[in-house]
Protein backbone atom coordinates (compact mmCIF):
# COMPACT_ATOMS: atom_id res chain seq x y z
CA UNK A 1 0.00 0.00 0.00
CA UNK A 2 1.40 3.37 -0.94
CA UNK A 3 1.71 6.01 1.75
CA UNK A 4 2.04 9.09 -0.45
CA UNK A 5 -0.17 10.49 -3.15
CA UNK A 6 1.47 9.71 -6.48
CA UNK A 7 1.14 11.58 -9.74
CA UNK A 8 -1.28 9.72 -12.02
CA UNK A 9 -0.19 8.87 -15.55
CA UNK A 10 -3.31 10.47 -17.04
CA UNK A 11 -4.85 13.55 -15.47
CA UNK A 12 -6.79 16.67 -16.32
CA UNK A 13 -6.73 20.12 -14.81
CA UNK A 14 -10.22 21.53 -15.26
CA UNK A 15 -10.73 23.07 -11.82
CA UNK A 16 -8.84 25.80 -10.07
CA UNK A 17 -7.04 28.58 -11.88
CA UNK A 18 -3.71 30.32 -11.70
CA UNK A 19 -4.23 33.55 -9.78
CA UNK A 20 -1.66 36.35 -9.76
CA UNK A 21 -1.83 38.59 -6.70
CA UNK A 22 0.16 40.85 -4.40
CA UNK A 23 0.30 38.66 -1.28
CA UNK A 24 3.25 39.11 1.12
CA UNK A 25 4.10 35.36 1.04
CA UNK A 26 3.50 34.47 -2.62
CA UNK A 27 2.84 36.15 -5.96
CA UNK A 28 0.71 33.41 -7.55
CA UNK A 29 -1.49 30.59 -6.31
CA UNK A 30 -4.15 28.15 -7.43
CA UNK A 31 -7.54 29.69 -6.75
CA UNK A 32 -10.69 27.64 -6.35
CA UNK A 33 -13.86 29.70 -6.71
CA UNK A 34 -17.49 28.83 -6.11
CA UNK A 35 -19.81 31.77 -6.58
CA UNK A 36 -18.16 34.85 -5.10
CA UNK A 37 -16.11 32.93 -2.52
CA UNK A 38 -12.56 31.77 -3.13
CA UNK A 39 -9.83 29.67 -1.52
CA UNK A 40 -6.17 29.97 -2.50
CA UNK A 41 -3.92 26.90 -2.30
CA UNK A 42 -0.11 27.16 -2.45
CA UNK A 43 2.80 24.76 -2.76
CA UNK A 44 6.46 25.30 -1.98
CA UNK A 45 9.16 25.01 -4.67
CA UNK A 46 12.94 24.70 -4.36
CA UNK A 47 15.44 26.45 -6.62
CA UNK A 48 18.68 24.41 -6.57
CA UNK A 49 20.72 27.22 -8.14
CA UNK A 50 20.02 29.76 -5.39
CA UNK A 51 19.14 27.16 -2.74
CA UNK A 52 16.00 29.10 -1.92
CA UNK A 53 12.33 28.26 -1.74
CA UNK A 54 9.27 30.09 -2.97
CA UNK A 55 5.54 29.58 -2.58
CA UNK A 56 3.31 29.43 -5.65
CA UNK A 57 0.57 27.55 -7.48
CA UNK A 58 0.07 23.84 -6.91
CA UNK A 59 0.94 21.15 -9.46
CA UNK A 60 -1.71 20.94 -12.15
CA UNK A 61 -2.16 17.20 -11.59
CA UNK A 62 -3.46 17.90 -8.06
CA UNK A 63 -6.23 20.40 -8.87
CA UNK A 64 -8.95 18.00 -10.00
CA UNK A 65 -8.15 15.48 -7.25
CA UNK A 66 -8.73 18.19 -4.65
CA UNK A 67 -11.82 19.73 -6.21
CA UNK A 68 -13.56 16.42 -6.90
CA UNK A 69 -12.82 15.01 -3.44
CA UNK A 70 -16.07 14.25 -1.52
CA UNK A 71 -15.03 16.47 1.43
CA UNK A 72 -13.79 19.43 -0.62
CA UNK A 73 -17.10 21.33 -0.68
CA UNK A 74 -17.44 21.08 3.10
CA UNK A 75 -13.84 22.28 3.59
CA UNK A 76 -14.34 25.05 1.04
CA UNK A 77 -17.52 26.30 2.71
CA UNK A 78 -15.75 26.44 6.07
CA UNK A 79 -12.59 28.25 4.91
CA UNK A 80 -13.40 30.23 1.74
CA UNK A 81 -14.39 33.88 1.80
CA UNK A 82 -15.06 36.71 -0.60
CA UNK A 83 -11.76 38.26 -1.67
CA UNK A 84 -10.55 41.35 0.15
CA UNK A 85 -8.34 43.66 -1.91
CA UNK A 86 -7.74 40.78 -4.32
CA UNK A 87 -6.61 38.38 -1.57
CA UNK A 88 -8.36 35.19 -0.53
CA UNK A 89 -7.92 32.89 2.48
CA UNK A 90 -4.91 30.66 1.81
CA UNK A 91 -3.94 27.12 2.75
CA UNK A 92 -0.93 25.02 1.80
CA UNK A 93 -1.33 21.88 -0.25
CA UNK A 94 -0.39 19.78 2.79
CA UNK A 95 -2.96 21.47 5.04
CA UNK A 96 -5.81 20.78 2.65
CA UNK A 97 -4.68 17.23 1.84
CA UNK A 98 -4.53 16.35 5.55
CA UNK A 99 -7.88 18.01 6.19
CA UNK A 100 -9.48 16.02 3.37
CA UNK A 101 -7.79 12.86 4.68
CA UNK A 102 -5.95 12.37 1.40
CA UNK A 103 -2.55 10.76 1.29
CA UNK A 104 -0.04 13.63 1.24
CA UNK A 105 2.53 14.29 -1.46
CA UNK A 106 6.06 13.24 -0.36
CA UNK A 107 7.72 15.73 1.96
CA UNK A 108 11.11 17.11 0.98
CA UNK A 109 13.90 17.96 3.43
CA UNK A 110 13.96 21.60 2.36
CA UNK A 111 10.27 22.23 2.99
CA UNK A 112 9.16 24.69 5.61
CA UNK A 113 5.75 24.74 7.19
CA UNK A 114 3.29 27.27 8.51
CA UNK A 115 1.81 26.51 11.86
CA UNK A 116 -1.95 26.10 11.74
CA UNK A 117 -2.67 29.79 11.43
CA UNK A 118 -4.00 31.71 8.49
CA UNK A 119 -1.45 32.58 5.85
Amino acid sequence: MRYHYEKPEIYSSMYGKLYICDHPVYSCCTLFEIGKKGLAVIQQRFNPDTKSTTWGEIDSWLTDSLYLHPRFKEYFDKHAEIGTNGLYPTVTIRQIMWALKMKPIPRERWETVFDRREI
